[in-house]
């Protein structure tokens, strides 16, 4: 449960942040309660959730918790691949996480920087994440303790489940695309394909080095991370191993299906010069024929002949009937 947040609250680099008691209870905390807390009790613990750039961020981490340079530089930091180290008996991870939200694109990555010890739980954004927000819903919705262990185990995990339902929606849209591609230009559906393709490149490239910053976490837990805690972690390592595997798969089938586009496009295309090439054929001595007999000189046979019009068309007639007879006996038609 959570006590009611104070009205009028400054502005403040924090989105939100809850202290937390043994027992499960929050409480909201602003940001000059933050920046003296201390735990009155063991197992009290804050978790504050802020605006990485904003200003004062960086002096609170590095006067507030004393941080060194190089952690401060990893957490607040733009470059934001995945990773995960330890700081002494704290822990220090770089996430990567799906936009879920209703103001960005569903396949956007974003970064969400973690780092804790035995009371603290600080995350850190610059673009907006569901993850946290999920969390915290769960704690102030849920009943019994709640430890820093299970605030880190629960952002890993929420964290990576987003990624599933983006995989699930590009191989869903893939199958979309293998029923409807004969109703729908073919531009329309490579372009989608080539998007579809761009996800996957970008997802497994973010989500590889997540996968191996869990390793990390699992390799050298801190003590604070229990038992329970550390499955969770390896449950999670597993499933973001499925989804790489997912996202290889996803690629695999968009690329064999643009294959399978291009080379009936290109099948279509030698169709239409084959039957192109027919017809020049048939109409090459045609057109020799008419172009012979319509040069302006004198000896043209049928001139003064009033039949000799229709006797020309019937041997066009006839000569275009044996090419046709010809080219079937060829098996060229």
């Amino acid at each position: 449960m959570t006590t009611t947040p104070p009205e009028g609250e400054p502005a403040s680099p924090v989105i939100f942040a809850r202290a937390i008691a043994p027992d499960g209870m929050s409480r909201h905390m602003a940001w000059g309660e933050i920046v003296g807390w201390k735990p009155s009790r063991p197992g009290d613990l804050l978790w504050v959730h802020l605006e990485r750039n904003a200003g004062g961020v960086s002096e609170w981490l590095r006067d507030g918790l004393h941080l060194s340079s190089a952690t401060i530089d990893a957490i607040t930091s733009n470059q934001n691949r995945p990773r995960a180290f330890r700081d002494g008996n704290a822990l220090a991870t770089i996430l990567r996480g799906v936009n879920s939200s209703d103001d960005g694109k569903a396949d956007d990555l974003v970064a969400l920087q973690i780092w804790a010890d035995e009371s603290h739980v600080i995350t850190l954004r610059r673009r907006r994440l569901e993850a946290p927000k999920d969390v915290l819903a769960e704690i102030e919705a849920g009943a019994g303790s709640v430890t820093v262990g299970d605030i880190v185990t629960r952002l890993v995990e929420r964290t990576v489940s987003h990624i599933g339902d983006v995989i699930i929606d590009m191989n869903d849209r893939i199958d979309q695309l293998e029923e409807r591609c004969r109703d729908t230009r073919l531009d329309d559906v490579l372009k989608a394909i080539s998007d579809i393709r761009r996800k996957c490149l970008s997802l497994k490239r973010h989500m590889s080095p997540q996968h191996d910053a869990l390793i990390q976490i699992a390799r050298n837990a801190p003590d604070w991370l229990s038992a329970d805690n550390r499955e969770v972690i390896r449950e999670t390592i597993d499933q973001l191993h499925h989804y790489l595997e997912d996202i290889d798969v996803t690629k695999e089938s968009a690329l064999v299906l643009q294959d399978d586009l291009n080379n009936r496009a290109a099948a279509e295309t030698n169709k239409t010069s084959y039957l192109l090439s027919i017809v020049a054929a048939i109409f090459l001595p045609l057109g020799f024929l008419t172009g012979v007999l319509g040069m302006n000189v004198g000896g043209v046979p049928g001139l003064t002949d009033p039949h000799a019009f229709w006797v020309t068309c019937g041997f066009m007639a006839s000569l275009a009937t044996a090419q046709l007879v010809i080219f079937r006996r060829l098996r060229w038609l």
